[in-house]
C-alpha cells in the first residue's frame, strides 16, 4: 500500500494523491475492479475478511477496490474518519435517513432544501412515522426553537439549491448537539474545497459525487462521511438495501476529483465576475450568489467558506416569459438537469433542482418559476460574460 499524504496537506495534494494504492501490475492509476466477487483460496483468511479482522472484499454489493479508494479520497478531502459510496447524491441522503432514523423519530431541517430531499422530508418520511419540522432556511432562531422541542438528526444544506441561501453551521450544530441531534449536512454545493462542515461542528457530511467532485457530468454517485460509528450504520443499511456505487463510476469520480481544486479556484473567481456583472445587467431582476456583498448573507458566507462557489441563480425581466426568451439563446451552456461540470449549464428549478415539486410547492420554498439556476464551467470567464450578454440583450426594454 502506498504511503498516504498526511492530512496536514493542502487540499490540492489531497485530491491528488489520496485513496491511491498501489495498481495491479504496478499500474499507476487506480485499476478498475470489476468483479462481482474476490475469491480466497485460504478459508480462514476468507472468514477473517468476512468477519472484518482482516482487509480485502467479498463481494462488490458490500466494498469493492476503486469504490473504496474513492471513499478514502473523498473521506481525507472532508478530514472525516471514514466515508462510504452510494450509487448517487440521493442514494447517499436518503441511506443515511434511513440508516439513522426510526418510527417516532424526529427531523428538523430548511424549508427550501434541494427537491428530491424535500419530497424525502414530506413524501417519504412521514410514511414510516418519522416526524418533519420544517424551518425559514434563514431563520435561525425559529431552527433552535425547533430543536429545542426535540429531535433527533438535524439535517442543513448550504449552500443551497438554488437560491443560494446560508445556513451557520456552527451555531446550529451546537444547537442540534444541545437537543441530542445528529448533524448532516449536504456540502455538494461548496465542495471540501470551499467549506468543511465537520470542522464547524457537524458529524456527517453528504455529497452528490455527480456533481462538482466528479466534474464531468458522466458519472453518478453519492458519499458519505464523518463519525465513524455513524458511517459504519450507513454502510450497513447500504449494503443490505444494495445502493451501491459502480466501479466504473467510482473510476471517473476519483478521476475527476484529481483536478477539483484547479476546477473550483476558476469556478469560484468566474463566478464571482458573472454575477457581479449579472448585478448591473437592466434585464436582470435580482442575482443569488453569497460573494455578492449585497447578499444578506455575505458576512457568513465570509466566515463559513473559503471560496463561495460555482453556482448562482438569477431572475430576469418577464419572468417566465423572460426565461423561454433568454435561455435557448445561450450558446455556452447545456440547458440541462445538472451542475458542477466543466461546461457551464443553465436551466429553471422546474426542470432541474425541484422538477419533482408542483410549482405550489416551489412557490412556498421562495423560489420562482423565473429563476435561471447557472453553474459556471471552466470556460473563459469574458466568453461567458459575452453569451449572457446576447441572450439578455433580447430581451425587451
Amino acid at each position: 500500500m502506498r504511503q498516504q499524504p498526511g492530512e496536514q496537506t493542502g487540499v490540492g495534494t489531497r485530491a491528488v494523491w489520496s485513496g491511491e494504492h498501489d495498481g495491479w501490475e504496478g499500474s499507476t492509476q487506480v485499476p478498475i475492479a470489476r468483479s462481482v466477487a474476490f475469491g480466497y483460496d485460504d478459508v480462514d483468511e476468507w472468514l477473517a475478511v468476512g468477519r472484518g479482522q482482516a482487509r480485502g472484499h467479498i463481494y462488490s454489493r458490500n466494498t469493492n477496490p476503486t469504490v473504496a479508494a474513492l471513499e478514502n479520497k473523498v473521506r481525507a478531502l472532508e478530514d472525516a474518519a471514514a466515508a462510504t459510496g452510494f450509487a448517487s447524491g440521493m442514494a447517499a441522503i436518503s441511506n443515511t435517513f434511513f440508516a439513522l432514523l426510526a418510527p417516532g423519530t424526529r427531523v428538523v431541517s430548511i424549508k427550501d432544501s434541494y427537491g428530491g430531499t424535500n419530497k424525502l422530508f414530506t413524501e417519504f418520511l412521514p410514511r414510516f412515522g418519522i416526524d418533519v419540522a420544517l424551518c425559514d432556511t434563514t431563520d435561525h432562531e425559529a431552527l433552535e426553537a425547533a430543536l429545542a422541542q426535540g429531535c433527533d438528526l438535524l439535517y442543513l444544506e448550504t449552500p443551497t439549491n438554488p437560491t443560494l441561501k446560508l445556513v451557520d453551521i456552527a451555531r446550529l450544530s451546537a444547537a442540534g448537539h444541545a437537543a441530542g441531534a445528529v448533524v448532516v449536512v449536504d456540502n455538494t454545493f461548496a465542495t471540501p474545497v470551499n467549506q468543511q462542515p465537520l470542522a464547524l461542528g457537524a458529524d456527517l457530511v453528504v455529497h452528490s459525487a455527480t456533481k462538482f467532485l466528479g466534474g464531468h457530468a458522466d458519472a453518478l454517485g453519492g458519499v458519505a462521511c464523518g463519525r465513524a460509528d455513524l458511517v459504519r450504520r450507513i454502510y450497513h443499511f447500504r449494503e443490505i438495501t444494495g445502493a451501491a456505487l459502480d466501479p466504473g463510476a467510482a473510476y471517473l469520480l476519483l478521476r475527476g476529483l484529481k483536478t477539483l481544486h484547479l476546477r473550483i479556484a476558476h469556478q469560484n473567481d468566474s463566478a464571482l465576475r458573472i454575477a457581479r456583472w449579472l448585478s448591473a445587467h437592466p434585464a436582470v431582476t435580482g442575482v443569488h450568489y453569497p460573494g455578492l456583498e449585497d447578499h444578506p448573507q455575505h458576512d457568513l458566507a465570509q466566515r463559513q467558506m473559503c471560496g463561495f462557489g460555482g453556482v448562482l441563480s438569477f431572475s430576469v425581466r418577464g419572468e417566465l416569459d423572460g426565461l423561454r426568451t433568454c435561455l435557448p439563446r445561450l450558446r455556452l451552456a447545456h440547458r440541462a438537469a445538472n451542475l458542477g461540470a466543466v461546461e457551464t449549464i443553465a436551466g429553471p428549478p422546474a426542470t432541474t433542482s425541484h422538477v419533482e415539486c408542483t410549482a405550489e410547492e416551489r412557490a412556498a420554498m421562495g423560489i420562482p418559476e423565473g429563476l435561471i439556476r447557472y453553474s459556471v464551467g471552466i470556460e473563459d470567464t469574458d466568453d461567458l460574460i459575452a453569451d449572457l450578454a446576447g441572450a439578455l440583450d433580447s430581451l425587451e426594454p
